[in-house]
């Protein structure tokens, strides 16, 4: 496993050598099969390469360039920068997802670049040159000779897919020979060189992206949002410009043509002929000539699409000359009348004035017809006639299609370029820093109190390494400085804590010792008690009993209280406490009273620290350890689950140590006949769950007894 090390200039600029050696590689290439006239491009090998080596960007930059340095030789190979923006968006995919170790994947890899490069590539051929490329491939298709124009699409189609198979198995095997020989350092480097934290594998960006799947509308979303909508406008307004500024040219240019063959053409009439070239037609003297010489100026400005003569009266206008444009149409003769149209009438008190008009506009959706009225006037000034010059637009919607769809064409590789290089800025700057820094936090928050696992999130968190350069690290370091500061605060609580605990159970043992140490006979018993408590607490935990009720806050309060069991003992006089036989029925009376001594003094001690907790249980264990679970005990003759459960482990731990240990009134009983008291006194003195998980744990009640009981 290679280590990461973050040194981001010399690696990228690893990855642009690599990226431009790629695109070397593809003109070289191209230039070489253009030059000796080859049926192929082969501009994709340093796609593909730069695909495998650096991923997404460096693969869609490598072949927008190709194809814009290929425009230098060959001027179409700017259309094609799409073509190979979807080699390169394929074959990054492939690579990323895919292995080349079986046969199917390189099928599957071969087989769909040849149709994105020969099938979509060879449909854009046709759509913009009508045919292929090649002269071979166009030679083979004449001979061919289908007679069908579907029929030579496809067959052209197949053919060029089948160049492209052959051509990307020869890529393949190319690429992977290239890639054998770089060193795994160098491949690793240029991977990983647009990185700006520590490097995620694809496990791991999936699983920040299944992280995100509940995210209406991520910050990826808006920005490719922005970016698309961005890219979409300009290619619109790029579009519209270009044909606005194309459409106003040639309306001007025609304009200015029309006036001129108009012009040329009023030279030609003889003004003082007019009627008669109405009356008699083509048998008036002259007439032929001057309409051949008509003919001759309208086929000479190929933009005109119509030239006339003609007279204007109120209700029509009446044909000297019509050429014949040669499109099927039939010219009217001379003397024909044609009644005025709407669109005309505001033109007409100026033509019968003789006065000269603009140009008289006709507009359709995809058509604009535009004319030209020259006057021509007699010697005596006088208007006899209108020369007419029709120029028409008809075929604006055919060059705006092909226009926008060269634009398309054009723009859509920087389209794909720009997508890609906004997917890698804002993945690499923006979403995965985020997700990473997002993850970590909340992995941080999930460690809890546990200060070893807190440790270990602060070094993951910090192993991240976001170096962006911008606001998101500086919101990194800003966290990590928080998650580090509140860790050692924890840790510094928490040994606060536990000082205080030691001091907590410091004052719990003296209270107990002041107490012990008033009974003449007690011999450890705070200690073995405890200890007892302890083996029934974890054995009730170990086998689910009081589930709902023994956490290990719980476990912990009546381990450490236990101790205090016998406080109210202190209240108990001496002569009761440690006399040497049976008490009366009043001194009983008196001892009894240590339950609730205990209880007061645990209260007030509570009322003092204002909090519970383990004083809670300790109150509880001080108050009812003699209660028992049939209602027989003392103070309050609770019975069964109402006892509280501290109390009732504490009654199995008291009354055992009490049999085993020897008193002045009495001695020891064997460990035999103890245990067998406590199993007696199950379900009726004892909780009997409590005295199972004891009597289950002999052995280690054995080496307790084995400490404090010498000789036991």
């Amino acid at each position: 496993m290679i280590k990461y090390e973050h040194n981001s200039r010399s690696d990228s600029m690893l990855r642009a050598l690599s990226t431009m050696i790629c695109i070397g590689v593809n003109v070289g290439l191209s230039f070489a099969a253009c030059g000796l006239g080859l049926p192929v491009f082969l501009d994709t090998l340093g796609t593909v390469t730069a695909a495998a080596l650096g991923g997404l960007f460096p693969a869609v930059m490598a072949a927008i360039f190709t194809n814009i340095i290929c425009s230098l030789f060959n001027s179409h190979a700017i259309y094609f920068s799409l073509i190979n923006a979807l080699v390169a968006i394929f074959s990054s995919w492939f690579v990323r997802e895919k292995s080349f170790r079986n046969v199917k994947n390189i099928f599957l890899f071969v087989m769909i670049n040849a149709l994105i490069g020969g099938g979509l590539g060879g449909v854009f051929q046709w759509m913009l040159f009508g045919e292929p490329q090649s002269e071979q491939i166009t030679a083979l298709l004449n001979y061919a000779g289908f007679s069908s124009g579907v029929l030579n699409i496809l067959f052209f189609l197949v053919i060029n897919i089948f160049i492209n198979i052959i051509e990307y198995l020869i890529f393949l095997g190319i690429m992977q020979f290239v890639l054998h020989y770089v060193p795994e350092n160098v491949k690793t480097r240029i991977k990983n060189s647009t990185w700006r934290q520590k490097p995620l594998s694809l496990d791991e960006v999936n699983n920040l992206n299944l992280l995100n799947k509940n995210i209406r509308f991520s910050i990826k979303k808006r920005i490719l949002m922005t970016l698309l909508a961005a890219t979409l406008t300009l290619t619109v307004v790029m579009g519209w410009i270009g044909i606005s500024l194309y459409y106003g040219n040639a309306k001007q240019d025609r304009t200015e043509n029309a006036m001129s063959t108009a012009e040329a053409a009023a030279g030609l009439i003889d003004p003082d002929k007019i009627e008669q070239y109405i009356a008699n037609g083509w048998e008036a003297e002259g007439y032929s000539e001057t309409a051949d010489m008509l003919e001759k100026i309208q086929k000479s400005s190929y933009e005109v699409e119509y030239l006339y003569v003609i007279t204007v009266s109120k209700e029509y206008v009446t044909f000297v000359f019509d050429v014949e444009t040669g499109n099927g149409e039939q010219a009217y003769e001379p003397g024909d009348k044609v009644d005025i149209e709407d669109d005309f009438k505001p033109y007409l008190p100026a033509l019968l004035n003789g006065e000269k008009i603009e140009p008289v506009d006709n507009k359709g959706i995809w058509k604009w017809m535009r004319t030209i009225y020259y006057p021509v006037y007699n010697d005596n000034g006088n208007c006899v006639c209108y020369v007419g010059a029709d120029v028409s637009l008809n075929y604006l919607a055919d060059y705006m299609k092909d226009f926008m769809f060269r634009v398309v064409l054009i723009v859509s590789g920087f389209f794909v370029l720009i997508l890609a290089f906004g997917l890698l800025v804002t993945g690499v700057y923006m979403v995965y820093p985020i997700d990473k820094l997002v993850e970590g936090v909340e992995d941080f928050v999930s460690a809890g109190a546990d200060q070893a696992l807190l440790d270990e999130k602060v070094r993951k968190l910090r192993a991240i390494d976001i170096h962006t350069g911008d606001e998101v690290e500086k919101l990194y370091n800003a966290i990590c400085e928080m998650a580090s500061s509140q860790t050692e605060q924890l840790r510094s609580i928490r040994h606060l804590a536990e000082n205080t605990s030691h001091m907590q159970d410091g004052l719990i043992i003296t209270m107990a010792d002041l107490v012990e140490n008033r009974d003449s006979d007690t011999g450890a018993h705070i200690q073995k008690t405890a200890a007892y408590v302890k083996i029934i607490v974890e054995g009730l935990k170990k086998k689910g009993y009081y589930a709902e009720k023994i956490t290990p806050q719980f476990m912990s309060d009546v381990v450490r209280s236990a101790p205090l069991h016998d406080v109210g003992k202190i209240n108990i006089p001496d002569y009761v406490l440690n006399k040497p036989g049976k008490l009366t029925d009043e001194e009983y009376e008196i001892m009894k009273t240590h339950t609730t001594a205990g209880r007061k003094i645990m209260e007030k001690a509570i009322n003092t620290v204002g909090g519970e907790n383990y004083l809670k249980e300790a109150r509880n264990m001080a108050a009812y350890h003699h209660e028992r679970w049939d209602g027989m005990g003392y103070p309050e003759g609770l019975h069964g689950e109402v006892i509280p459960l501290s109390a009732r482990i504490m009654a199995v731990a008291d009354v055992f140590d009490a049999l085993t240990s020897p008193r002045v009134y009495k001695p020891a009983f064997k460990l035999d006949e103890a245990v067998e008291m406590i199993r007696e006194g199950a379900g009726s003195q004892f909780d009997e769950k409590c005295v199972e998980v004891f009597l289950d744990a002999l052995p280690e009640v054995k080496v307790i007894l084995r400490k404090y009981n010498a000789g036991a």
